[in-house]
């Protein structure tokens, strides 16, 4: 593998700052958490850190509204303990990315401070300003400047009462996009991320990244461009007026000749891309073209989207799920990268949306799910706390809740006339904070996380499902991901093999082959995977020919002697190296 190549074989595992350690008793959680808890990291095994935002923030997004690119914030710590967190980091031979959020700023930044100051502010146009409507008073409704609606409900246009123009913000309000059309802003962007890979931070994964590039001016005749297909769909993934614009490419051209290139291998620049199909994604990361090393998409997490978006939940089966991600799998396979995933800040547990949290079989439906996931071909992220097996809450209540996307949906849907019981089931099933619940560590009361008060409710089941738990023990969550990641280290077929799908209408069993020619070693790993909680299901496995022998590599079961075509048990997995 080349150098360039490293990250093929690599595994992140992704830290939201605010939930992972708290060293200082005030309930959230810091850079000083993240320092005592390094040895966690190393002996999980992974190669990358990625770290959600700790820049200077106002908070109104959790960090993703940046005031400041140079500077952390002191709920998190200070520069030298993001200094020491590098070196920590590679002192275990980890590397660390930072999340960088370039679609926009916090409206507390100082850009945008002065953007807003006058019409004819040298920095007016770093931003998307744009008077009322023709035929509108300012501040009326219809008087946005389209009919563009923000992700987290509402207008993407917030009046300035000051120069009596809008701004844009796909987000929040405190979100305000910047205007990649203008070279400066371009270039105090790249002048940024240099300041930091000269720090030694080792890449970016690029929040939303191919927004950056707008498409402006009515998509139709009737001037009342729409982030929607239509107005009763809330989704704004796959529309044309923001997502994948016209010089989204020339963008990032720019960016890696700027930033990345003539610097050693070893960087990492990830592009998170909602709404990408499958053809963007080649030319996104495509070597020769120079922009991303891997994309991270959302068609798989999707999939239980109704036609009103994301609250509108819908049923998804194994089915779709296994075909989501070999249609990728499909689409790269020659040309591109990828990255794997089940959950993160913004998702739901991953065991109680993907697998089953049902405590007779939340156990191994984690290890199976981690067991596919990894051994597909793509780069594979871990979400802290999904190592352990943590499912999701099962919140009851508004007041437990803290996210902004959350609090502002069930404000909007109870206002529009929706059953408030119906709101909450949904939020409580795919709300973002069940990711972000504290990191359980140990049994003790708040389990581990904080000596205060914890600014989000420890998980209910901390004291049962932690790492101390885990860590020691050979036949946990934790070590299933351990043998896992040792594998893709040890294996090349793991990061370079062929991959092809069996029994693809299967609604229980998900199983595939990974393959290697003989001219790089022959390799033929068979992964088997019973993604239900029938007992006994048997793979039907005739249609990839015979074997000599078989291999146990993972197991989900560990010591089991059942070969790769043998029953499965509820949630059981195999991997096995065939011959």
């Amino acid at each position: 593998m080349s150098p360039a190549e490293w990250f093929k074989s690599a595994v992140v595992y992704q830290v939201y700052p605010r939930s992972f350690a708290d060293s200082d008793g005030d309930g959230v959680g810091d850079l000083g958490g993240i320092i005592a808890h390094l040895d966690h990291l190393a002996r999980l095994g992974v190669d990358v850190v990625w770290l959600s935002p700790v820049y200077r923030s106002p908070m109104a997004d959790n960090g993703y509204d940046i005031s400041d690119y140079d500077d952390v914030d002191p709920l998190f710590g200070t520069l030298d303990q993001l200094d020491e967190l590098i070196a920590g980091l590679h002192e275990r031979g980890i590397k660390l990315v930072m999340d960088l959020v370039v679609n926009h700023t916090s409206s507390a930044h100082a850009w945008f401070v002065e953007s807003r100051s006058s019409t004819d502010n040298p920095k007016r146009d770093w931003y998307w300003w744009r008077p009322p409507r023709a035929g509108h008073e300012a501040g009326t409704p219809g008087a946005e400047p389209t009919g563009w609606q923000s992700v987290f409900s509402g207008p993407a246009w917030t009046l300035d009462e000051r120069t009596g123009e809008y701004y844009l913000h796909i987000f929040a309000a405190e979100q305000p996009d910047l205007n990649w059309e203008n070279p400066e802003v371009r270039q105090a962007v790249y002048a940024m991320m240099r300041r930091w890979l000269d720090r030694g931070v080792d890449g970016f994964r690029m929040d939303v990244i191919n927004l950056i590039s707008k498409t402006v001016g009515p998509p139709d005749a009737s001037g009342r461009p729409t982030l929607v297909a239509d107005p009763d769909d809330a989704a704004y993934h796959g529309t044309p007026p923001v997502l994948n614009g016209p010089r989204i490419h020339e963008f990032l051209q720019e960016m890696h000749r700027e930033v990345f290139a003539g610097r050693p291998p070893g960087l990492l620049n990830v592009g998170e891309t909602p709404g990408c199909p499958i053809d963007e994604a080649v030319l996104y990361t495509d070597p020769a073209r120079g922009e991303l090393d891997m994309v991270f998409q959302f068609e798989h997490v999707d999939l239980d989207s109704g036609p009103r978006g994301k609250w509108d939940i819908v049923p998804m089966t194994v089915r779709d799920l296994k075909a989501s991600l070999a249609r990728w799998q499909e689409g790269l396979a020659e040309v591109g990268w990828n990255s794997l995933y089940l959950g993160n800040h913004d998702q739901p547990r991953a065991v109680s949306r993907f697998g089953c949290d049902d405590p007779a079989h939340r156990e191994q439906s984690a290890k199976t799910l981690a067991t596919v996931l990894h051994l597909h071909r793509g780069t594979p992220y871990v979400y802290q706390g999904d190592e352990l097996g943590l499912p999701n809450v099962g919140y009851t209540r508004l007041d437990q809740l803290r996210d902004l996307e959350s609090l502002n949906h069930h404000a909007a849907a109870v206002a529009a006339g929706e059953d408030p019981a119906a709101v909450m089931a949904a939020l409580s099933a795919k709300g973002r904070d069940n990711a972000r619940v504290p990191m359980p560590w140990d049994s003790s009361p708040g389990g581990g996380f904080t000596t205060g008060t914890s600014w989000l409710d420890p998980h209910p089941l901390a004291g049962s499902i932690n790492a101390a738990a885990q860590v020691d023990d050979p036949d946990s969550v934790f070590t299933h991901h351990q043998r896992l990641i040792a594998l893709r280290h040890a294996e090349p077929c793991v990061a370079h093999g062929s991959f092809r799908l069996l029994l693809a209408d299967h609604e229980q069993l998900w199983c595939f082959l990974r393959e290697t020619p003989s001219s790089v070693g022959g390799t033929r790993l068979l992964v088997v995977a019973n993604c239900s909680a029938a007992d006994g299901v048997v793979p039907d496995l005739s249609e990839m020919g015979g074997w000599t022998t078989a291999e146990p590599l993972v197991l989900s079961v560990p010591g089991s002697t059942a070969g790769p075509a043998d029953p499965l048990a509820p949630w059981e997995s195999r991997v096995h190296r065939l011959s």
